[in-house]
């Protein structure tokens, strides 16, 4: 733990924001299994049907309209303030599936897989709350000069934790019996919540902003939306990448849980594979976006998800070896989705006026996780099948459909991008957004924020002149 943060000896001027990294590496253990992988496992444990687990897995896309309103709350209580709140909030919640694990039901009753998902909505809900404060509270505390140091340092040790978490779940899943391993998995969960809380309470607080006429904002967004721009062209582009490819990860623990019947522990381990694509694809990538523009990147995205879905369905007819072959379809859809990642937050800010970016990056944010948020919903409706004894499963004809219809979405999407304008000429600083690039499923949603990033970064270091909303 020395090592990975910041000391007074080894780097001075980062080590007063230790207490930021330090919750980036906590905040790692909740998210990861809260709204992740084991907590699709879990509910599958208790009965869930692919509806249910869709509509869990959907509730943090789904709720990112709401990152818009609460930002209303900054101008009254502060950033400070409204973080730790939702954060305390969040916490509470998790109180539900370590109860629910001690129960440790042989056959869950249908109220115990309401009560989870209930917990997950309100989970993703306070969180949201919170969210919405983070990143201009970030932004406003540290220097200019500074943030690029701090956000690589909080994204590799993010990507510690998460990779420890998800290899220690493994672990846990292969070893002891399945209510036992999410028991201890939820328990540290809330010892992650806990620590994080802790750690965010000692993060120096900044000036309020100016309040957020959310009138006008609601006036101005469908104009944005629907008006001819570059703008609007890339936003429904990006929206019909995410719904196309938001439904991967849920359904594929699920299917490889229920109807393949695999261990929890192994699903596990392919998640592991998927993280490190996004790490390895992250180092590799970012340095070279620059030199070779966004659109490359977007292609490349949608070639690796095409490869992805050609397999699955070469899997799915027992053409394409055995399971081994997964850990190799998990890498990739990690590097697929971390392509696109940061092409997009570099490609973004070219398409949005400069005065207004904060506004155009929230419309973004809202209406790409929102809709891609419920394709998992609907999705679930179509997978939904009764075993004959009873149990809930997958419609394997459907699964096999679902990859056709996102073979041929992506070719599609893949000619229209193909046509994109990107100016490469004019250079625009790329967004940076904490650590979203190890966070692909979920980035969307911390781009949603009304506070003027660049107005906090000058609050922070001319302490006259107020953050601008």
């Amino acid at each position: 733990m020395v090592t990975l943060f910041p000391t007074a000896k080894s780097d001075p001027e980062l080590h007063p924001y230790r207490p930021g990294l330090v919750f980036g590496f906590f905040n790692a253990l909740v998210w990861q299994i809260a709204i992740g992988t084991p907590m699709v496992l879990f509910a599958e444990e208790l009965g869930a049907t692919s509806f249910q687990v869709g509509l869990a897995y959907s509730f943090v896309f789904l709720q990112t309209p709401l990152l818009v309103f609460s930002t209303a709350l900054l101008p009254r209580f502060g950033f400070k303030r409204v973080a730790l709140s939702g954060w305390a909030a969040r916490s509470v919640f998790l109180a539900v599936p370590l109860w629910l694990a001690i129960l440790a039901p042989a056959t869950a009753p249908p109220w115990m897989v309401n009560a989870f998902i209930g917990s997950v909505f309100f989970f993703s809900f306070f969180r949201t709350i919170g969210a919405s404060a983070m990143t201009p509270w970030f932004y406003g505390f540290l220097p200019a000069r500074m943030r690029g140091r701090y956000f690589g340092s909080d994204q590799m040790i993010s990507g510690i934790a998460g990779v420890g978490t998800l290899v220690a779940c493994a672990a846990l899943f292969a070893f002891l019996p399945i209510y036992t391993a999410l028991l201890i998995q939820y328990g540290i969960s809330a010892v992650g919540s806990l620590l994080s809380f802790m750690a965010l309470n000692r993060l120096p607080d900044i000036e309020r902003p100016a309040p957020i006429r959310l009138r006008e904002v609601l006036r101005a967004t469908p104009r944005h939306m629907f008006k001819p721009s570059p703008f609007r062209h890339y936003l429904w582009l990006a929206t019909w990448y995410a719904v196309t490819i938001t439904s991967i990860p849920p359904f594929a623990a699920y299917f490889l849980k229920v109807d393949a019947v695999m261990d929890s522990g192994r699903i596990m381990l392919f998640e592991v594979l998927r993280y490190l694509g996004v790490i390895a694809g992250a180092w590799l990538l970012r340095r070279r976006i620059d030199q070779t523009g966004a659109k490359p990147f977007f292609l490349l995205s949608l070639v690796l998800y095409v490869a992805v879905a050609v397999v699955w369905l070469l899997f799915l007819n027992g053409l394409a070896g055995h399971g081994s072959v997964l850990f190799a379809l998990y890498f990739t859809l990690g590097l697929g989705a971390v392509c696109w990642n940061v092409a997009n937050l570099n490609y973004l800010p070219k398409v949005v006026p400069a005065a207004e970016r904060a506004l155009f990056v929230s419309i973004h944010g809202a209406v790409t996780a929102c809709l891609g948020g419920c394709a998992p919903i609907i999705w679930g409706l179509f997978l939904r099948r009764t075993n004959a004894d009873g149990t809930p499963g997958i419609d394997g004809t459907m699964f096999q459909v679902f990859f056709i219809v996102l073979i041929l979405s992506v070719t599609v999407l893949s000619v229209l991008l193909a046509r994109l304008h990107e100016d490469k000429k004019t250079h625009v600083d790329p967004l940076i957004v904490g650590n979203a690039l190890l966070r692909p499923f979920r980035a969307a949603s911390y781009l949603v924020n009304l506070i003027d990033l660049q107005g906090a970064v000058r609050g922070r270091d001319e302490p006259s002149e107020k953050p601008r909303s």
